[in-house]
């Protein structure tokens, strides 16, 4: 594992991948059965552990495009 992976939970890495996959907050929770409201709280938590301001940021960094 790099050591971006080991900074996210496995909830996390899950939620951003879907982000990767172009998928908006609904369907993410859809997916995963959990609110929006805690996909946005996943995804807040993402963005600290990451030190990036969107979705574009996080997905290169994490996956290192």
């Amino acid at each position: 594992a790099s050591p971006t992976e080991a900074v996210l939970s496995e909830r996390e890495q899950e939620v951003l991948a879907l982000l990767a996959e172009g998928l908006l907050y609904k369907e993410i929770g859809d997916r995963l059965g959990i609110s929006v409201g805690t996909i946005k709280q996943h995804i807040h938590r993402i963005y600290g552990k990451l030190h990036v301001q969107n979705r574009t940021e996080a997905v290169n960094r994490y996956f290192g495009r």
